[in-house]
């Protein structure tokens, strides 16, 4: 069976969703690690209900960037990682892990990409009056939100509530996402 990672800094719900999918057999995966940024983010709390492992790191607590990516890579050797999938993870990866595990780590990002790239996607197609709102899971390379896509997922909405948009970008995250994972684990 192969074995997933998630990398995420906040609440969890994309890996709240990949690790029920994985459970009922809709991804024909384990989510073997969770890996998290933020030290006491509600991701953790997630992984440990499942019992899944979950490697937490402060940044600053690490002389660089190649010394904690260095870190993650072990554990993710360790655990015998196949896929990482990142999750609202809010860093941008460098050449130890993209060196490591580069063609096998995709991102989810909330937009049709190449619109609307980085942290604030959301917020910024709402500024911009965007009818048509979406999805993107791509491949991860060494540029921002800027790897090849592998799908995405489009829904339209008139309005300029943006709670409402992430709202909806939640739901259909958690679908496509899961799809897509359970393509690339078989393939």
């Amino acid at each position: 069976m192969k074995r997933i990672a998630v990398f995420a800094s906040g609440e969890g719900s994309n890996f709240e969703a990949i690790a029920a999918a994985c459970e009922r057999g809709a991804i024909a995966a384990e989510v073997a690690l969770v890996v998290c940024d933020r030290p006491g983010a509600r991701v953790m709390e997630r992984a440990a209900a499942r019992g899944i492992a979950c490697f937490a790191f402060a940044p600053k607590e690490y002389a660089s960037k190649a010394d904690y990516e260095r870190e993650i890579v072990a554990r993710l050797d360790a655990a015998g990682v196949d896929l990482v999938c990142l999750a609202g993870y809010m860093r941008i990866l460098s050449e130890v892990l993209l060196g490591a595990y580069g063609g096998r780590i995709v991102n989810i990002h909330p937009s049709l990409l190449p619109a609307f790239k980085g942290a604030h996607a959301i917020e910024e197609a709402v500024a911009y009056g965007v009818k048509v709102y979406g999805v993107t899971i791509h491949w991860v390379d060494a540029t921002l939100d800027g790897g090849r896509i592998i799908a995405q997922r489009a829904f339209a909405y008139d309005g300029d509530d943006v709670h409402e948009v992430e709202r909806r970008v939640h739901e259909v995250e958690h679908e496509l996402y899961v799809e897509t994972i359970d393509k690339l684990v078989k393939a």
